[in-house]
């Protein structure tokens, strides 16, 4: 391959390169500059795609075209049990998850627009060049020329349309009476000529005149392969409405008009092929499936002169999606958007409920022509933009929907709580009147007036924006999308969470955030409203003693199915500490549907949760985000304001006391009623529960009709009765719930439950997602009573091993843990908001029937069926009978579901398999080894996987002729386990053993220690020096590990760490908490590693859940070479019980639906695909290889060999074999050498080979992916027959190449690079080879991504981490992409004159960084935002000075860097652990949270900070010392110094003026240092120190 530098004209200072806005370049380099999946040029990439499919184009299969064109299909083909019955009028009754969550994205939007209302050609050309700047946002698919979708959204080009209508010979178009439509129809000419027929039928009858249909001119030679075989006939139509005067009439009549022809009757063959863009009189959409820069190719329209707008939305679409379609293309109608709404199927649910009470004037009566307004097929964008609409057409503004669905985060927000007060009141006046779309969002909108931008309440995606001297204002997702004159911008901005900014056409006024929402929110007196009507609840006094009596309790407990685990290890510890128990060792007994004991209705559900491309939220350090508030009451019509809107009771939080019970009992206007829920079995088991729940239903009807507006549904009962025993309750919540959307009566009414059965976390969360409001735990509060006045809590607080609390305390307590719990729930997921949760039915069912999801689950995913009505009836029952039975012991059963116990639930990893497993790998005997495998064999079913086996049709094979030992034992892996949570001992064990076997060992988050990474040459009788805590040892060992984790605390990941990794892990919110942790996007990480180092192949870790193909699918797409797939099974660490047993689904059902997925869209060949979770022994291997894997993990198990004896209680620090501890004396006692893992790896490689000898195969390559060889084992389970298994048996085909030759190929490249060229300059090379000093200056865009990363790891290399001498001085000159000046080491000093985008200086550990404006600017420097968000994520040394602001989330995990700033978003220095950050300006809120170390100087002209910070850690005082004076004085001087900042030479001058107004921000660690004490030295003398010591 020719070297990067080749195309260039060399001159020896600077590099030069064509610009962006040169069209030569973006023909000839734009692979150069687009890193692009392949390599070079254009050529090379289609006869690598063309290799790739061996027969060319036609080599694809007719199915997955098939796939691509059919709407319907979802990913894997519908499955005959997910094909709902339809109401006869085709609507479907709910939101069903499996459609949603196919469709998820990723994009880059922006828009221009000129404030004179001048249109121009230019603005249209501006956007067509700022979507080629985004490309590396958008996804591309297998063909590299399909993309996910681009677009761009404009006033109507009326000259362009007249001057095609004089052509015709019509009349010119009445600009003020003539609706454009932009129509997607069947490619098909004769279906085409139907649907026209159809829509043109609709327009007459609604009185329209159809002035005529204009083909739309387009290129179809530049479109993809994929995108050409989806793609529709395009025609826009022209119609004139006469009978309207007034222009939003005219609006509405078209809308009305679109609305019937989606709902119109149409041919089976085409129905889903008509799509309208737009049709409208103000604005047109020219959107398709195509990478943004041939859009303006594709339509001609597009590049014509005529075709002029005052503004436009451009959009770049990167779905995670499976096969893109064309209508999903952005913009909508009215909304671009980037980001993913979380909670879709609520609200998806909620606007149905709605249609029955929306009504308006405006309609004219005519409100159920224009239903449904939702669409579960859609995208989450498609949606939110049709509720958006649907408010802007009912005569709402744009912003003040946006306002309505988007809320920001107003509660406890210093500057809205007191400067604008009825902002507040606006937000608190709709959130009882329609739940917030929340989640990660960047939206522009317009219609056609109004051009505007918001961004969600977590700012998690960028926005900035900038104005021109000639009146332009620009928003964009990036910046230097655009080749700009410095000196004529005015003002630079970004949107900080919650903000908005507009732009009034017509009036050619900007209204920046606070103004557009004062305008909206002053409309109406909403406070006075609330006042009059809202009633807020007091929070009930908690009762002060026991209402039943020990037996009574009892009695209930084993009635509603405790154990003594629950009551013991779950609710005392929750009311004895206030939070929720923790617990390790993964989760491994069997899932509820084929375990032999009885489990609550609850544990078949497992929750949902973000991963990769959607960050967690972080509910500890950013609760000012979330809230659990609840409305109870009516919620009446959304499009009528009014007073009586407010008519409702708010909670603080759904967890309520029976005294709060009580208070809303009371209430005169809810009229509540009780409704009981028992079920009645005198006349027999069977259909009784379903009898019971469709009486419960009516009853709610009944009870709602009459104007009940609060359910309470109880199975609180005087006396409980054997034959009438209590319907689960999150069966009785879902089935009315349900029942009450299906009949338009859900607005009426809330929903609470009143119930024994909820004690956990988990259930609560269950009860609100899948419809209640509240919940009164009753029985669960009776058991903190009753623990409390027990004997053994009295004397263990009186003796002092428990902290004494009061009856009222301990139920306060279990209270608190109930709702942080909650919090964690809804932040796994990425929602804020639990008035959004409810309803949104965020789980996935493992083990329930059709029958019953159908009922009361409706839309979730149910994959492998299950149990029926009456097999839950029998279930419940089992529990119910213990109350009554003679037998029953006088103490609750323990079922052994979290701790093994002889008799209880079988646990896959039990004392008995790891004496086994022992004896096998210690005495290196294969007769010990069968031993154990036959223990395997005769355990009762206890994962998925158990339900299968493996058959072949070939006769058997001497073992002789199998693949050896040797080469099988290389696709093994161990888990990523932390240094923090084994010992050192462990951790080293096994890594030399996987190195030895040539498998790979993962580090886990943390860094290593770099003396593991030479191989050892000092070794004795098995004894090294330099490991001297480790026996067993060999000469040549090596206790590096070949997998190096990088995880979302991003501790000790430093350029040498990642350049001595052979494979590089990125582990988001997963592990053993999936959906926990770190707040970064994942697919950015992927290419930051690449460039740092080349050489290493990246995995991303995904947990098993619905819907992870699509996310493989955009990992993949984002140029991972190797996914990994955790089954919930997994995990060592210590974590939270609810996250260990209800988060995550079976990796069988994970790793089938992420290979079928990645094969169908021709993506499984780009990556390796690894699995892990509860692997024990070869069967599960050859399991997981006919399922598609090409490599195996092993967690547990790993440490199991090495001396592991499940003692469970790695989470206290007391494990008695020194696996899983930090003590010394413990640690001391490790048996484990790593002769024994490797004896065991060989023994499963060898079980390996003796099953694929007797299947008749000679390689495992030869078995991967043929789920043809799995057959079903009959077996009978205790619970159902009907589990269903096809799933896992089906199969879509098998990738082009074999495993082999994928886990073989080369990394994947980031392509040509910046880097690269500057490093290929003879200078540079010399500077870095012979430690010399060089100067260099560089043109730089924003499409070149994490600029410096490979220059460090080049460094990094070669010196470590200090050890580089020389000195590169670069320059960069323009506008930086993402993660510029990543991982900088010592040596690097880094100058960027211009702005740069998000993740600056993410992970540098040395150097100096600055980043200054052009000189001679039109704004003010300190006033603009000149870096974006995120920047010094964990970086852990060097300098940075930004002469301007920097956006949210400054500094975040920062262990050591000195940074100097002039102002910041919200949650500047989170979770920060040293160095020092001044800001010489304004910050945003949530300063300093979980900063435990370090030192922040931050200047307060107008007394406004105390607010902002988070004072849980810190402790906030004026700079009194006299080094933390000198310390901040010699900062601001080097930052004058590097960045001729104004600002910081005017507080220099003025010194003794400024001083005082710097706050200085001190975490409990740097208390005692001299920069923060001002008694320092006198108490350092005291010491008997001196101030030079310390």
């Amino acid at each position: 391959m020719a070297s990067p530098s080749s195309h260039l004209p060399a001159t020896p200072k600077i590099l030069l390169r064509s610009s962006p806005s040169n069209p030569i370049f973006l023909a000839s380099n734009r692979s150069l500059l687009f890193g692009d999946a392949s390599s070079l040029s254009r050529r090379q990439r289609r006869h690598r795609a063309a290799a790739l499919r061996g027969v060319g184009a036609r080599g694809w299969s007719s199915a997955f075209v098939k796939a691509v064109l059919d709407v319907n299909r979802q990913g894997a083909a519908l499955r005959p049990s997910e094909v709902k019955q339809r109401r006869p009028d085709d609507r479907p009754r709910v939101a069903s998850l499996s459609d949603i969550i196919s469709e998820r994205g990723a994009c880059g939007v922006g828009f221009i627009a000129n404030l004179k209302n001048e249109p121009s050609h230019k603005i249209v050309m501006d956007a067509l060049t700022a979507l080629s700047c985004m490309e590396h946002r958008g996804g591309c698919g297998a063909d590299n020329d399909s993309g996910d979708g681009a677009g761009v959204m404009t006033s109507v080009p009326w000259q362009l349309y007249d001057n095609w209508a004089v052509k015709q010979g019509l009349a010119p178009l009445d600009r003020s009476k003539t609706g454009v439509g932009m129509v997607f129809l069947p490619k098909d000419e004769k279906f085409t000529k139907e649907a026209k027929s159809v829509i043109t039928t609709i327009f007459l009858e609604e009185g329209l005149e159809v002035i005529g249909w204009r083909p739309v001119p387009v290129n179809t030679s530049i479109v993809g392969y994929y995108a050409k075989e989806a793609m529709p006939s395009i025609q826009q139509v022209f119609v004139k409405v006469s009978k309207e005067e007034n222009a939003d009439d005219i609006e509405r009549e078209l809308y009305i008009c679109r609305k019937l022809i989606e709902r119109a009757p149409k041919s089976e063959e085409w129905k889903d092929d008509v799509y309208f863009c737009s049709l409208s009189n103000k604005t047109i959409v020219y959107k398709g499936m195509l990478r943004s820069e041939v859009l303006g190719q594709f339509y001609l329209d597009l590049q014509n002169e005529l075709y002029e707008s005052p503004f436009a939305i451009y959009h770049r679409r990167y779905s995670t999606n499976t096969s893109p379609r064309w209508p999903l293309a952005q913009p909508m109608r009215l909304l671009g958007h980037n980001g993913e709404i979380n909670t879709i199927q609520g609200n998806l649910n909620w606007m149905q409920s709605r249609e029955a009470t929306l009504k308006s004037p405006v309609w004219r009566g005519r409100e159920n022509e224009i239903r449904p307004f939702g669409n579960p097929k859609a995208s989450d964008s498609a949606n939110l933009d049709s509720a958006a609409e649907l408010l802007l057409r009912s005569g709402r503004s744009p912003a003040e929907a946006l306002m309505v669905l988007v809320p920001e985060a107003y509660k406890n927000h210093p500057t809205l709580m007191i400067k604008y007060p009825e902002v507040v009141d606006f937000y608190d006046y709709y959130k009882g009147q329609m739940e917030a779309w929340d989640g990660p969002a960047l939206l522009l909108f317009s219609d056609g007036r109004t051009v505007g931008a918001c961004l969600d309440r977590n700012g998690l995606r960028p926005a900035r924006y900038w104005r021109t001297v000639d009146d332009i204002v620009y928003v964009a997702s990036e910046v230097g999308v655009l080749p700009m004159d410095e000196s004529k911008i005015i003002m630079k901005g970004r949107l900080g969470p919650g903000m908005m900014i507009t732009v009034d056409l017509q009036s050619g006024q900007v209204y920046e955030n606070t103004d557009v929402k004062k305008s909206v929110a002053s409309a109406y007196p909403y406070g006075n409203w609330l006042r009059e009507n809202m009633r807020n609840m007091k929070p009930g006094n908690f009762l002060s003693s026991v209402v039943m009596d020990n037996e009574t309790i009892l009695r209930h407990q084993q009635a509603f199915g405790y154990s003594s685990e629950d009551v013991q290890m779950v609710i005392e510890t929750m009311a004895s500490q206030g939070k929720e128990p923790t617990f390790c060792m993964g989760d491994d007994i069997p899932l509820a549907v084929i375990s032999r004991k009885p489990h609550m209705l609850y544990d078949y559900f497992k929750q949902r949760f973000a991963q990769v491309t959607n960050p967690a939220i972080d509910p500890l350090r950013e609760g000012l985000v979330m809230s659990l508030e609840v409305n109870i009451g009516k919620r009446r019509n959304i499009l009528e304001v009014g007073p009586e809107n407010a008519s409702q009771v708010f909670l603080s939080s759904p967890v309520l006391n029976e005294g709060e019970l009580e208070s809303l009992m009371k209430d005169p206007n809810l009229q509540a009623q009780i409704l009981s829920t028992y079920f009645d079995i005198r006349k027999g088991l069977d259909g009784s529960l379903e009898k019971a729940l469709q009486r419960l239903c009516e009853a709610a009807d009944e009870a709602v009709r009459d104007g009940c507006q609060l359910l309470v549904l109880s199975d609180r009962s005087e006396e409980l009765e054997p034959t009438r025993p209590a319907i689960p309750v999150l069966l009785a919540v879902g089935a009315v719930h349900q029942h009450l959307i299906q009949n338009g009566l859900r607005m009426s009414a809330s929903i609470v439950a009143d119930t024994a059965q909820c004690f956990s976390t988990h259930h609560f969360a269950c009860l609100i997602g899948y419809g209640a409001s509240a919940v009164c735990p009753y029985l669960a509060l009776e058991t903190c009573r009753q623990w409390r006045l027990s004997t053994k809590a009295v004397s263990l607080m009186r003796t002092g091993k428990m902290p004494t609390v009061t009856i009222e305390q301990a139920q306060r307590n279990f209270c608190k843990a109930v709702k942080s719990g909650l919090l964690k729930i809804l932040s796994k997921m990425g929602i804020s908001l639990l008035s959004s949760y409810c309803g949104a039915q965020i789980f996935e069912i493992y083990g329930l029937g059709q029958e019953i999801v159908d009922i009361a689950f409706c839309g979730s995913v149910s994959k492998i069926g299950g149990l029926t009505l009456d097999e839950l009836a029998r279930e419940t029952l089992s529990f119910w009978v213990k109350a009554f039975s003679e037998d029953t012991a006088k103490r609750l059963e323990n079922f052994g579901f979290i701790q093994f116990r002889p008799g209880g639930e079988y646990h896959g990893n039990n004392p008995e398999m790891s004496k086994l497993l022992h004896k096998a790998v210690r005495q290196k005997s294969e007769n010990a080894y069968s031993i154990y495998q036959q223990h395997l064999a005769n355990r009762p079913v206890n994962v998925l996987r158990d339900l299968l086996e493996i058959k072949s049709d070939r006769a058997p094979i001497p073992i002789g002729k199998v693949e050896s030992a040797a080469s099988i034992v290389q696709r093994f892996c161990t888990g990523g386990m932390s240094l923090g949570a084994i010992s050192r001992e462990t951790h080293e064990a096994i890594a030399i053993a996987m190195n030895r076997l040539g498998g790979k060992s993962n580090s886990g988050e943390g860094g290593e220690d770099p003396v593991r990474w030479s191989p050892l040459t000092d070794v004795v009788d098995g004894y090294s020096p330099t490991l001297p805590h480790l026996k067993g040892l060999q000469n040549g060992d090596t206790a590096t590990s070949a997998i190096k984790q990088v995880a979302s605390g991003r501790f000790g990941v430093t350029p040498t760490f990642l350049v001595n990794a052979d494979q590089l892990e990125i582990k988001i919110a997963q592990g053993a908490k999936p959906g926990e942790g770190g707040q970064l996007p994942g697919k950015k990480l992927i290419y930051d590693l690449h460039q740092v180092n080349p050489k290493a192949k990246v995995s991303v870790k995904l947990v098993a859940e619905a819907g992870i193909g699509t996310v493989a699918s955009g990992v993949a797409k984002g140029n991972a070479d190797i996914i990994q797939i955790s089954g919930h099974d997994g995990g060592t660490g210590a974590s939270p019980i609810s996250s260990i047993k209800h988060a995550g689904g079976p990796w069988e059902l994970g790793l089938t639906e992420t290979n079928q997925t990645l094969i169908q869209n021709g993506l499984r060949e780009r990556v390796i695909l690894r699995v892990d979770g509860g692997f024990k022994s070869g069967i599960d291997v050859l399991m997981a290889a006919a399922m598609g894997a090409d490599e195996y993990g092993f967690g547990s198990v790993a440490m199991i060999a090495t001396g592991c004896v499940m003692a469970r209680i790695c989470h206290t620090n007391n494990c008695p074999v020194g696996v899983a501890s930090q003590r010394e004396e413990l640690r001391a006692r490790f048996p484990g050498v790593p002769g024994d893992l490797v004896n065991y790896f060989l023994y499963v490689a060898e079980e390996v080979r003796g099953v694929l000898a007797q299947l008749g195969y000679e390689k495992l390559d030869d078995i991967i992916g043929r789920t043809d060889l799995l057959k079903p084992r009959h077996i009978s389970l205790t619970k159902t027959q009907h589990l269903d298994l096809s799933y896992l048996l089906s199969s879509v085909g098998l990738p082009k190449w074999s495993s082999t030759e994928i886990r073989n190929q080369d990394v994947h490249t980031n392509g040509p690079i910046l880097d690269e060229i500057i490093l290929s300059d003879p200078e540079i090379s010399n500077a870095i080879e012979n430690e010399k000093e060089v100067h260099k200056t560089v043109k730089i865009y924003n499409v070149d991504r994490a600029v410096c990363g490979r220059i460090a790891g080049v460094i990094a290399k070669k010196y470590g981490d200090v050890g580089f001498a020389g000195q590169l001085n670069l320059i960069f000159t323009g506008s930086a992409g993402q993660s510029f000046a990543c991982f900088l080491t010592p040596g690097m000093k880094i100058r960027l004159v211009g702005e740069a985008n998000d993740y600056v200086g993410k992970g540098m550990a040395g150097g100096e960084l600055v980043v200054t404006p052009v000189d001679d600017t039109g704004f003010c420097p300190e006033d603009a935002t000149i870096v974006g968000n995120t920047c010094l994520y964990g970086a852990t040394g060097g300098q940075i000075f930004v002469r301007g602001k920097a956006g949210e989330r400054f500094a975040v995990r920062n262990s050591l860097v000195e940074a100097v700033v002039e102002g910041t978003g919200d949650h500047c220095c989170e979770y920060m652990t040293g160095g020092c950050v001044v800001v010489l300006g304004k910050v945003g809120r949530n300063v300093a949270a979980g900063m435990t170390g370090g030192l922040a100087y931050i200047l307060d002209e107008d007394d406004t900070l105390i607010p902002k910070v988070n004072k849980e850690i810190v402790k906030i005082q004026r700079v009194n010392a006299p080094a933390g004076q000198m310390q901040l004085k010699s900062l601001i001087e080097a930052h004058v110094e590097k960045t001729g900042s104004s600002k910081g030479a005017a507080i220099l001058r003025e010194w003794e003026v400024y001083l005082p107004l710097f706050w200085q921000i001190v975490p409990p660690s740097e208390e005692d240092t001299p920069e923060a004490c001002t008694e320092f030295e006198r108490i350092a003398a005291k010491r008997g120190m001196t101030l030079q010591s310390a």
